[in-house]
C-alpha cells in the first residue's frame, strides 16, 4: 500500500508508491499538509491512485484520466483538455511576432503538416498524440523533402508538444523520444579550391563577378548581400555593419584588401540607400526570396563544370522535385571557403566564426568579447584569389 511523508523542503504530502518492477516512486500530491484527518485522507487517496497506476499496465488514455481526476480533486478545476487543432492554431498565433515572418512561416508549415498526418486524431486532445504519430509524420516528411528540412521540422514539433506538456495539455513530450535522421553526407557543403574559384570568376558575368568577391571575403548568404546597400560599406572604418535576415545577428565585417579593391572598381553609387548590386536586389525584391539567384548561381557552376546541369522542372509533385540539389557546392559554400582560409593562414576557430557569424542562435555570441583589430588582423592573412 502506498505511503505519505513530509519532506523539510515541502509543505505537501509526498506520495510512497511501488511500481510494477518493484522500484519505489515518490512524487508531490499538491495536497498541502494542515493536520487535519481530512486532508490526509484526500492525500493517502492519491497515492493510492499513483501506485495503481504505476503497478499496472494502463494504455496512456487510461493514465491521463487518472490524472485529469487527480488535478480535478486538487485544484477544484478540470485539466485543460484542447484539441491538438486548437491548440496548435493558438501556439502559432502566439509567436506571431515573436519570430522573424519567415520563420513563423516554416513553423506554419511543418505544423499543418504534422495536423494533416494525424487525420481525424487532429481533433482529439493533446494527450493522445504518441511516438508513434511523430515518427510517422517525421518519415513521411523524409519522403516528400530533404533530410535538414526534416529535421528542422522535427524540432518544431517537439517545441510545439513540449510547450503543450507545460500548459499541462499532456503527461509528456511524445516527440522528445523521436530522434532526427541521419544526415545524408553527400549533400554536405564544402569549400571551393583556388582552381574552382578561379573557374567561377573568370566565367561570372554581369553582377556575378562581384556577388561572388563579396560572398568569398564576406562569408554571408546570398539573400543578404543581394540586399546590401552601399549605406552598409563603412569605407572610413574599413568595415561593413549589417543584420543578417535570417538570424538577426549584427555583423561587423572588416574589409580586406581585395575586397577593399574590388569596391573601389565599382561605380560610384547616386544615394548611399541605393543597392550594390541592383539587379540581384531587384530580382529578390520581387520575389522575396533568393531561390532564382540560387539557381543561376548553380547555372553558373555548371556552365564552367563544377556541377552537373540541373534540369528545370515546371509544377509535378514527384518528391525529387521538390528535394534540394545533393551537390556539395553552392553560394552558402562561400561560408566554408573563407573560414577555411582564415584557419589555413593561422587563425583561430574563434575568430574565424566571429568574422563570418555562427549560424546558431544559441550561441548567444559567445566571441564578442573579440577586439575588433583582431579581426582586422585576421582578415589581412587572406590571399588575393581575385586580382
Amino acid at each position: 500500500m502506498a505511503s505519505l511523508r513530509r519532506h523539510p523542503k515541502s509543505s505537501n504530502y509526498i506520495a510512497c508508491f511501488t511500481g510494477e518492477s518493484g522500484k519505489r516512486y515518490q512524487r508531490s500530491t499538491g495536497i498541502r499538509v494542515d493536520g487535519t484527518v481530512a486532508t490526509r485522507r484526500k492525500a493517502q487517496k492519491i497515492a493510492d491512485e499513483f501506485e495503481d497506476v504505476a503497478r499496472r499496465k494502463n494504455t496512456a488514455r487510461q493514465i491521463q484520466k487518472v490524472f485529469h481526476d487527480i488535478y480535478k480533486e486538487v485544484t477544484g478545476e478540470a485539466l485543460p483538455d484542447q484539441s491538438v487543432r486548437r491548440y496548435a492554431e493558438d501556439w502559432l498565433k502566439d509567436r506571431k511576432g515573436a519570430i522573424a515572418p519567415k520563420s513563423h512561416a516554416f513553423y506554419g508549415s511543418r505544423v499543418n503538416s504534422f495536423l494533416l498526418s494525424l487525420g481525424v486524431r487532429a481533433e482529439a486532445p493533446v494527450f493522445q498524440v504518441t511516438a508513434s504519430d511523430v515518427r510517422e509524420w517525421r518519415d513521411g516528411e523524409a519522403q516528400r523533402v530533404s533530410t535538414s528540412t526534416t529535421n528542422h521540422g522535427l524540432k518544431v514539433i517537439r517545441m510545439l508538444l513540449g510547450d503543450a506538456k507545460k500548459q499541462n495539455l499532456s503527461s509528456e513530450n511524445p516527440a522528445e523520444s523521436v530522434p532526427v535522421l541521419k544526415k545524408d553526407t553527400r549533400s554536405t557543403r564544402r569549400p571551393f579550391s583556388i582552381s574552382e574559384l578561379d573557374l567561377l570568376l573568370n566565367g561570372a558575368e554581369g553582377e556575378w563577378r562581384s556577388l561572388i568577391v563579396f560572398g568569398l571575403y564576406t562569408g554571408q548568404r546570398l539573400g543578404d548581400l543581394a540586399r546590401m546597400p552601399w549605406s552598409e560599406v563603412d569605407l572610413d572604418s574599413f568595415e561593413i555593419r549589417f543584420t543578417t535576415r535570417k538570424t538577426g545577428r549584427h555583423q561587423k565585417i572588416p574589409i580586406c584588401a581585395p575586397l577593399l579593391s574590388h569596391i573601389k572598381s565599382l561605380p560610384t553609387p547616386a544615394t548611399p540607400s541605393s543597392p550594390i548590386h541592383p539587379d540581384a536586389f531587384d530580382l529578390v525584391a520581387r520575389q522575396g526570396k533568393p531561390s532564382t539567384l540560387s539557381r543561376q548561381f548553380h547555372d553558373l557552376m555548371s556552365k564552367v563544370g563544377l556541377v552537373a546541369k540541373r534540369p528545370h522542372r515546371k509544377g509535378g509533385n514527384a518528391p525529387e522535385n521538390r528535394r534540394r540539389s545533393a551537390s556539395d557546392l553552392t553560394f552558402h559554400s562561400f561560408r566554408h571557403t573563407l573560414t577555411s582560409m582564415l584557419k589555413n593562414a593561422g587563425v583561430s576557430a574563434s575568430v574565424a566564426e566571429e568574422i563570418v557569424g555562427h549560424d546558431s542562435t544559441e550561441m548567444n555570441r559567445i566571441y564578442t568579447h573579440l577586439e575588433e583589430q583582431t579581426l582586422k588582423s585576421a582578415m589581412d592573412l587572406l590571399p588575393d584569389v581575385v586580382g
